[in-house]
């Protein structure tokens, strides 16, 4: 079983209830909760947050707390066969496609409980994850959305040469794999997180979709990559290791321009 917010300091716990949105397990998260005071929680904007292979909703507290000091709220899912709803099986890289389409498939419904949710503006919603989790954003945003923004961690946007050694049927590839199915995806702004050295996810792939959103894009100075030369994180791919802390800066910085909330000075 998760240990649910067993992972999370006192200071980010505080601020997260766990529930079932659209029959997914989720930690929500607002800089309001906790607060005794409070009537009602502020209108703030929020990211829809998926993590990666292999691992949980709770992981990465320090992403959270930032986001949450930073004045927005954040809404964590549990990938299928992750966390709440472990399924080994369903963890093992071949199988990374198909919890990825499963996943993408029940983001709508999710944000559609949020946004009926007190204090989660329902114009202001970011879209992003880590590594399989980056995976689902990227495929959500192949179709029309209302997202203002994405964040793309240690992933790829184009699938062709698999990830983590795995071996996808090439029908299944290429019926999903963003890089081949742009046409209706809107110009946002994106961030890449990276590093050069990734073992399981190779930076090159991740420049192929990059290079070919700005290929097609009237602003390609919105579409940015952040790539480390090392990080002495495990495979080059987990966490950034000894640059985590400069990544999660990085990620708050972007959502705060995305969302306007970033002053001058």
């Amino acid at each position: 079983m998760v240990d649910l917010g067993g992972s999370f300091p006192f200071s980010l716990r505080r601020h997260a209830r766990w529930m079932t949105l659209a029959g997914a397990p989720a930690v929500v998260m607002h800089p309001d909760h906790g607060d005794d005071s409070a009537t009602t929680l502020r209108s703030v904007p929020w990211v829809l947050w998926y993590h990666g292979r292999a691992a949980n909703k709770e992981l990465d507290s320090g992403r959270y707390l930032r986001w949450l000091r930073g004045g927005m709220a954040c809404v964590a899912i549990d990938l299928p066969g992750h966390g709440e709803r472990l399924d080994p099986p369903l963890q093992e890289p071949r199988r990374v496609l198909e919890v990825v389409r499963h996943a993408e498939r029940e983001i709508d419904a999710i944000v559609g409980s949020v946004r009926r949710l007190d204090g989660f503006d329902p114009d202001r919603v970011g879209l992003g994850g880590m590594s399989a989790g980056g995976m689902v954003s990227m495929l959500r945003l192949c179709r029309t959305h209302a997202f203002m923004g994405a964040l793309f961690e240690s992933t790829t946007g184009d699938w062709s040469d698999g990830v983590a050694g795995a071996d996808w049927p090439s029908d299944l590839v290429r019926a999903l794999s963003p890089i081949d199915h742009l046409s209706a995806w809107r110009e946002i702004p994106v961030l890449a997180i990276h590093s050069e050295l990734d073992q399981w996810v190779p930076i090159g792939s991740q420049r192929r979709f990059l290079d070919a959103l700005r290929a097609r894009a009237a602003h390609p100075e919105l579409i940015n990559m952040l790539a480390f030369e090392s990080t002495g994180a495990p495979f080059e791919h987990s966490g950034f290791g000894r640059m985590g802390g400069l990544a999660k800066d990085a990620g708050t910085d972007f959502w705060s321009r995305t969302f306007g909330l970033a002053t001058d000075g």
